[in-house]
């Protein structure tokens, strides 16, 4: 897997939206656009919380065990039914944990770009970081990475390495924002439509927008 957005446009990826849409009753284009927006934002945060050695030990420890890419084995049975309720806590702790006081800000902006209300967001949040929990695992495993060392080039690789420096920067803003709202605006502006270079994430981002 060549970057965490590439995982929305496989066949795992599909399967992924169509469960989360039909767990969280939003639109499988909605809900698209929100996991689209949302991986990056929630890679990078933990990227910057495994840039501690603290963090670094806690994400390897849990991608090495409850989170070791399982869950990806059986997702028709994860969604048939409806999720289970143990799964969404465990999203709603990821969540606390990666996002930290910037989740509502996260959730707010998600929700003014993708045109869905905040609280669906966060639904499709919930169910949707047990499973990228559950890819990074199953990347570790792949990349015999088992150490924290090797926890930063793996989550860069998944972000798209460092050739992508300006987009990262809009996303670090975002988990930055103050709660103004201000900023949030202008770095989602940026990102899923103002930018010029159309490489890398920002112009990955902006052709699954349109541009706006």
């Amino acid at each position: 897997m060549s970057g965490i957005l590439d995982l929305l446009n496989s066949d795992l990826g599909k399967t992924i939206i169509s469960g989360v849409s039909n767990q969280t009753n939003q639109p499988q284009s909605k809900t698209q656009d929100v996991l689209t927006m949302a991986l990056p934002v929630l890679m990078t945060a933990m990227k910057r919380n495994a840039a501690t050695p603290e963090g670094a030990e806690g994400l390897m420890s849990a991608i090495s065990g409850k989170h070791n890419g399982g869950i990806l084995d059986n997702l028709g049975g994860l969604f048939s039914g409806g999720v289970d309720s143990n799964v969404i806590d465990d999203g709603s702790k990821i969540l606390s944990h990666v996002l930290g006081g910037k989740q509502q800000n996260v959730e707010n902006a998600l929700s003014q770009k993708a045109g869905i209300d905040s609280n669906s967001v966060a639904q499709i949040l919930k169910v949707a970081a047990p499973i990228l929990m559950g890819v990074l695992g199953n990347q570790a495993k792949q990349q015999n990475v088992s150490s924290a060392n090797g926890l930063e080039g793996l989550l860069g690789g998944l972000l798209g390495g460092n050739s992508q420096q300006q987009e990262q920067s809009f996303l670090e803003s975002i988990l930055d924002a103050d709660g103004d709202g201000s900023v949030i605006d202008d770095v989602a502006d940026m990102v899923l439509g103002g930018n010029k270079n159309k490489s890398g994430l920002g112009g990955m981002l902006g052709g699954l927008f349109g541009g706006k």
